[in-house]
């Protein structure tokens, strides 16, 4: 099923007044100088697509100064709102003139979102990686999110377990090592399927996009087998209280894994060049569109905030090759850039200051 924004309005939105765009199908490239509200303008197609922002408290999403923030947009057989207000800024959504109190699953738009961060994706923290495998599962199991929501939860409660240290923490702590242990197991096991799915496609698509013969590998990388995740898990768990309550936090859980690259059987951090770090994290984000539409049945959202800039000629030209199709949404502070890779595109220009749109 095709997805598509046709127009997007919004008011008191972060640097936005009151302003209005229409939207292509295809690609829309958003340029301006830096702090014309680029950025702002894609994180308002995701919090209408998915309902949330990446980078952001709803709080932070009203213009300041003001007491209510809007977002409406069309797509060919819905109107879609969302609307920020009161003294939490609690946010409400409206679809099609019914009211809700929250985005079901169901209603989510599929959405990638490629931005200059996502580069350090190798490197970086295991945080980061977790969280890229984390949220294409989340897009695509409705069960994910309730999951990961319990997990950190669990985990909260246990780490203040650990920190105040009670007399009888041991017997305190049994109850959430159990469930600590069940969450982790449903969330183990759907990484560990989510990364070899991605394993058995990113070779040829890396080599595709890479001008070396080198062997790319994923890898999920847990303390503990699979097989028999949450019985070992809960014995360590409970055979390590002494030395968590001296650290004062849980060492062990879904919260510790990881997702490893290698070229040619090695890790990337030690051995790939800058270039191949990228063409790496470019099959990720391709990949990540191609699952969507598959396991969805949707053609996504597509934003690439400010990476064309970011990439050399020949992934410029890769990625504009694997993007025809979805409805993408470009950034930029100089759109001869962009252009030139694309024979069809419409123009978003963001001339006034930030703070003036209207």
């Amino acid at each position: 099923m095709v997805t598509m924004l046709t127009t997007i309005r919004l008011q008191q939105f972060r640097s936005y007044r009151d302003a209005s765009f229409e939207i292509s199908p295809g690609v829309n490239i958003v340029v301006g100088p830096n702090a014309s509200g680029k950025t702002n303008l894609l994180e308002a197609v995701l919090l209408l697509a998915r309902g949330s922002s990446y980078r952001a408290k709803d709080s932070q999403l009203v213009q300041s100064g003001a007491d209510w923030a809007r977002l409406d947009a069309d797509l060919p057989t819905q109107h879609r709102t969302i609307k920020l207000s009161g003294p939490n800024m609690a946010k409400s959504f409206e679809f099609d003139g019914q009211q809700l109190a929250r985005l079901h699953h169901s209603r989510m738009l599929p959405t990638v979102l490629f931005e200059p961060n996502n580069l350090f994706l190798f490197g970086g923290a295991p945080e980061a990686r977790r969280a890229f495998l984390d949220d294409l599962i989340e897009q695509t199991d409705p069960s994910y999110a309730s999951i990961r929501k319990q997990y950190r939860r669990v985990l909260a409660h246990r780490n203040a377990l650990l920190k105040h240290s009670p007399h009888d923490i041991a017997q305190q702590l049994f109850v959430w090592n159990i469930r600590l242990s069940e969450l982790a197991g449903q969330m183990v096991q759907r990484r560990t399927a989510l990364v070899a799915f991605l394993n058995e496609r990113a070779p040829a698509l890396y080599g595709s996009l890479a001008s070396d013969q080198k062997q790319l590998g994923l890898t999920y990388l847990s303390r503990f087998p699979l097989a028999g995740y949450e019985t070992a898990l809960l014995h360590k768990l409970d055979s390590s209280v002494a030395l968590e309550t001296a650290r004062g936090f849980t060492l062990y859980g879904a919260h510790r894994d990881d997702l490893q690259a290698t070229l040619n059987e090695k890790p990337v951090e030690a051995v790939a060049s800058r270039g191949e770090i990228r063409s790496i994290v470019l099959v990720l984000k391709l990949l990540e569109l191609a699952i969507l539409a598959e396991r969805t049945g949707k053609q996504p959202l597509l934003l690439l905030d400010d990476v064309f800039s970011e990439l050399d000629s020949h992934r410029r030209q890769a990625l504009t090759k694997h993007v025809a199709g979805y409805q993408t949404f470009i950034t930029t502070t100089d759109a001869d850039v962009v252009i030139q890779h694309f024979t069809n595109c419409h123009i978003i220009p963001l001339n006034a200051p930030a703070a003036n749109h209207s």
